[in-house]
């Protein structure tokens, strides 16, 4: 079962993220747009974690923020 986060937990996840894997989220959300089409949340996340090494909370935080602002891309 995943875990549900708050907006202040998703944030605060988010910030360290670069810290924790060394890479910046902005790099992070590159990887998933260039990775495989994946259509289910977790599918990505598995994928994340399989092929990066990943914490499953990184991963998914990860995914979420990507979801978010894809999502918000097709609102403009």
């Amino acid at each position: 079962m995943s875990q549900v986060f708050s907006e202040e937990t998703h944030r605060n996840m988010l910030a360290r993220i670069p810290h924790c894997t060394g890479r910046e989220v902005s790099d992070w959300l590159r990887t998933v747009d260039e990775g495989p089409a994946l259509f289910r949340f977790e599918e990505k996340v598995s994928w994340l974690r399989a092929e990066h090494n990943l914490a499953y909370g990184h991963a998914k935080a990860i995914i979420h923020e990507y979801d978010l602002r894809r999502a918000a891309r097709k609102l403009l």
